[in-house]
């Protein structure tokens, strides 16, 4: 098959396109997938320059290696022994989490799917056990993903979203934005009349946390740059405010997160008393300074999401089903020309999602 396949870490150069990759077969508990589309996300361009490693202070535009860190420094070299978000990565690896697809073969303890029937999955797969209740794998980063013709994937994280009114692209939009933005809003309890926060409302999980809580019943304020706030109010925000523009202290009841950076102190003194906040991101950097006397002397929560039960996938593919959500596209690309769209995706001049097509393939494999 052909895809992409990441070399190392480093700049999109890395990133090698091959047709002659194997097609691996399902195991007994697997599927094998034809990719039909798969989305464009900041955790692939964080693994590509090992913007996890703890050598990495900056945001991640900064962790492009042998670029100039602002300071007249080149940013630190990033192995391949400490790049990844859990350590060491199976090179060469093919990323990609975000997948929508078409299963082609089913192992043979596999029952809850079939041949044809349309997919997708959590990026985020939850495999715990007693003594690592929060454990799991990446698509894309501990196996294969779905920038390639095909993915084989554990068959008990497929769900079948074929009667969803929504395209292959558009679905293929959604695990890693709508996945994220869901898992924090339920790890912060947002509901009824909560007032919520959301930073990086342009970007794919900032819409999608607007949508998902605007359905919670909560009040949204987006906080977006000028020229895309008008997409953060069409996906239901009550207003939207500029980077930077920090809002009256205590005006919120959650802050959801995925930005971090220099605003972070802010974000925090704009909840109220016994305030929820939650992270999952830190594209603007991930060392952050507050006060911890707001935190205590408030009964500040805080919550870091990453792993995601289950259920709160489920819940999400139910929406998916039904079409009661339904992410902002602004740009397809075909899969070859990724490092093009990884290029658009951090200029940050469009709202929502980019998403990449494979090369049409034989299904029939």
């Amino acid at each position: 098959m052909s895809g992409v396949q990441l070399s190392r870490h480093g700049g999109p150069e890395v990133l090698l396109w091959n047709d002659e990759i194997p097609v691996r077969a399902p195991n007994a508990d697997e599927a094998l997938v034809r990719v039909l589309a798969a989305g464009v996300n900041n955790t692939d361009i964080n693994t590509r320059v090992g913007w996890y490693s703890k050598t990495v202070t900056g945001g991640t535009e900064d962790s492009e290696q042998g670029k100039d860190n602002g300071q007249g420094a080149a940013v630190e070299k990033v192995t391949v022994e400490n790049g990844g978000w859990a350590g060491t990565l199976p090179l060469p690896l093919i990323q990609g989490g975000d997948l929508c697809g078409e299963v082609v073969a089913i192992g043979a303890e596999v029952h809850a799917l079939a041949v044809g029937m349309r997919v997708t999955c959590p990026i985020n797969q939850p495999v715990p056990t007693a003594g690592k209740p929060t454990a799991f794998v990446a698509l894309g980063s501990e196996f294969d993903g779905a920038f390639a013709q095909y993915c084989t994937v554990p068959a008990n994280q497929l769900s079948d979203v074929s009667s969803s009114p929504l395209s292959d692209v558009e679905i293929a939009a959604i695990p890693c934005a709508f996945g994220t933005a869901m898992n924090l809003l339920a790890r912060a309890g947002v509901g009824e009349g909560d007032q919520v926060l959301i930073t990086g409302a342009s970007g794919g999980v900032g819409l999608a946390a607007v949508q998902l809580a605007r359905l919670r019943g909560a009040r949204v304020t987006g906080v977006s740059n000028p020229q895309k706030q008008e997409a953060v109010r069409a996906a239901g925000a009550e207003q939207a405010i500029g980077r930077g523009d920090l809002p009256e202290p205590g005006s919120f009841s959650v802050v959801i997160d995925v930005v971090g950076g220099p605003d972070w102190g802010g974000y925090i003194e704009a909840l109220k008393p016994g305030g929820r906040y939650a992270v999952s991101g830190a594209i603007a950097g991930p060392i952050v300074e507050a006060d911890l006397r707001t935190i205590y002397l408030n009964d500040i929560t805080l919550f870091g999401c990453t792993f995601q039960p289950s259920e709160v996938f489920a819940e999400l593919v139910s929406l998916i089903n039904a079409g009661k959500v339904r992410p902002l596209i602004s740009k397809t690309y075909p899969l070859r020309d990724i490092a093009i769209a990884q290029e658009d995706f951090q200029s940050k001049k469009y709202p929502g999602k980019l998403v990449l097509i494979p090369p049409e393939c034989d299904a029939g494999i």
